[in-house]
């Protein structure tokens, strides 16, 4: 697979090097188990964290070049914000679905689905875990906009083996983990980012 061309970046004349995400960091969330056994640990993603700070908030980019994990389309292994700290996404280059639920334990309450492209937003509510998916033959490129004091929350989504729905060649196929998985709704995204972002806090 060809890598980013973009594998540094700079921050204040400081080189910031990307945290990568392999296939085997996703291995207990992803739909394809059969594809799973026998593939190699190659790289799916490349998060830049802290490229830039605004008050208590902080800018990250991260990078997901087009590829198939088996059936599924590449995505994010997916978290769940600590407390009640909402995340603002921007697409800078190529398009994502995001995928968000809110959950306890095995009943899903709500799942929504956002396409968006380049220049438009998304806001990860709070309460709601998350995955970006790229499903396109483009790499995407994505900024993030979220509290400093925010903590990422995983296990949720691994406890489940993954999100409510996963994002195939063949459609949307259901998590048979869980017990109850509304019907999928599909919402639009914000056409420009909010010029006050207190809210992140």
């Amino acid at each position: 697979m060809k890598k980013p061309e973009v594998r540094t970046l700079l921050r204040a004349r400081t080189l910031i090097l990307p945290e990568i995400r392999f296939l085997y960091d996703l291995k207990k969330v992803l739909y394809d188990k059969k594809w799973l056994k026998t593939a190699a640990n190659f790289e799916l993603y490349y998060i830049y964290r802290g490229v830039k700070t605004k008050e208590d908030l902080r800018y990250d980019i991260t990078i997901i070049p087009p590829k198939m994990l088996g059936k599924e389309f590449v995505r994010t292994k997916g978290n769940r914000n600590s407390k009640k700290y909402q995340e603002l996404y921007i697409v800078l280059e190529g398009k994502a679905i995001f995928l968000m639920q809110k959950a306890k334990g095995k009943i899903i309450e709500d799942i929504i689905a956002i396409e968006a492209k380049k220049g438009e937003c998304v806001i990860f509510p709070p309460k709601y875990a998350a995955i970006i998916i790229n499903s396109f033959k483009k790499e995407l490129k994505i900024a993030n906009w979220v509290s400093i004091k925010n903590k990422n929350v995983y296990e949720e989504l691994k406890k489940m083996k993954g999100a409510g729905y996963f994002y195939t060649k063949n459609g949307w196929i259901k998590n048979k983990n869980y017990k109850k998985i509304p019907k999928l709704r599909f919402e639009k995204p914000l056409k420009s980012m909010p010029k006050n972002l207190e809210f992140l806090n």
